[in-house]
């Protein structure tokens, strides 16, 4: 049989045409990225993933909201041998927990990641905030709480008020975890900002601490996602709740909620990347993470929500939200108007106690 000549050269364009979508589809990537849901993962989206994606269109970058449950997770899917996760965000001491139990990467910071605009190495920038060598760290946060303003006949202004059901009835909401309680706890009870992870790292302290949650322990509502308390608050089922900084910015000045925030003894953390072991597209992550945490780009993400970027060289570019056009230094955690009572968050003490404490928390609860 004879072939005619057009036939054939439709053919062939149609088997070429096949083979470059075929191509294309080997070489896309889906980076399914963990983080924190709600506010912060859209502040993420907005500088980060959604530029990204438009110079790549290759890429596809699934959100995954389960950074609560980042460790235990990482630590089935290894034991699985099924690690499935590109990226995760986690807070400092978690990144550490993790590293050195060897389920996620190190990272050589000055070589994967970009430095400063003016040249100085990512290694300076970011500073002491690299508390692991498996940590990227992305911005500064605090959880404090934030409390209804048409439900209270007076304004909470220290941590003594949260644990005051007298001067200030009403249910509370506080993070199913012992991080920040058990501090605030022994702070509320008389223990010096200077003593309190002294204290702690005692039996004695622990068993002060949960006597001090005993007092309030009934009249608390317990959360495990960001979302929560800030959605708790604004639907009246509690007049006070301890929250992510970000999260009750959101409420307060996105959403017009009836909500102030009480910043004594704000609660400071870290969060940042970790590249898990064994995962996924690691080439596609190292070209994504050297552009997500640039300067550029850790400035950007506080034009949507009121953390502090991490490295030095952002935080001249902080300007204004990018949709309400307010200026988001006062709305930042280390303003200094907002610092002048902080806790700043023990990393190593958690990273050592955290599984032994939550351990005993959940006993607590279950009392």
């Amino acid at each position: 049989m004879k072939i005619s000549k057009t036939v054939h050269q439709t053919t062939l364009a149609a088997v070429v045409a096949s083979a470059v979508a075929f191509t294309a589809t080997a070489q896309a990537a889906e980076l399914v990225i963990v983080s924190w849901g709600g506010a912060y993962t859209a502040s993420q989206q907005n500088a980060y993933h959604a530029p990204y994606m438009a110079n790549n269109p290759d890429v596809t970058i699934i959100n995954d909201d389960s950074s609560a449950e980042a460790v235990a997770k990482l630590r089935a899917m290894n034991e699985a041998g099924n690690v499935t996760w590109a990226l995760v965000d986690v807070v400092a001491a978690d990144s550490i927990r993790l590293c050195d139990e060897g389920l996620v990467e190190e990272i050589d910071h000055d070589k994967q990641l970009a430095p400063a605009s003016d040249g100085t190495p990512a290694s300076e920038d970011f500073g002491d905030l690299i508390v692991s060598p498996c940590f990227i760290p992305q911005i500064v946060y605090s959880t404090t709480f934030g409390y209804r303003t048409d439900l209270l006949k007076r304004k909470p202004k220290t941590i003594k008020d949260v644990f005051d059901l007298k001067r200030f009835p009403g249910k509370r909401a506080l993070q199913k975890a012992p991080v920040y309680n058990l501090e605030w706890a022994l702070l509320a009870d008389g223990v010096p900002l200077d003593k309190v992870y002294e204290t702690l790292d005692t039996d004695a302290g622990v068993d002060r601490a949960f006597a001090k949650l005993d007092t309030i322990k009934d009249s608390v509502v317990w959360w495990e996602k960001g979302s929560q308390p800030t959605q708790l608050l604004a639907d009246g089922e509690v007049v006070m709740g301890s929250a992510y900084n970000g999260r009750l910015f959101s409420a307060i000045e996105e959403e017009k909620q009836p909500i102030g925030m009480m910043w004594d003894y704000q609660a400071y953390d870290l969060d940042g990347w970790v590249v898990p072991t064994g995962g996924p597209h690691r080439a596609e992550i190292g070209k994504y993470l050297r552009f997500a945490t640039d300067t550029q780009r850790l400035a950007d993400q506080a034009k949507y929500i009121s953390y502090g970027p991490a490295r030095v060289s952002s935080a001249p570019l902080v300007g204004k939200h990018a949709e309400l056009g307010i200026d988001m230094a006062p709305h930042m955690p280390t303003n200094p108007v907002n610092a002048k009572h902080t806790l700043l968050t023990d990393f190593v003490f958690w990273a050592d106690n955290r599984d032994d404490l939550s351990e005993r928390f959940s006993a607590w609860l279950a009392q």
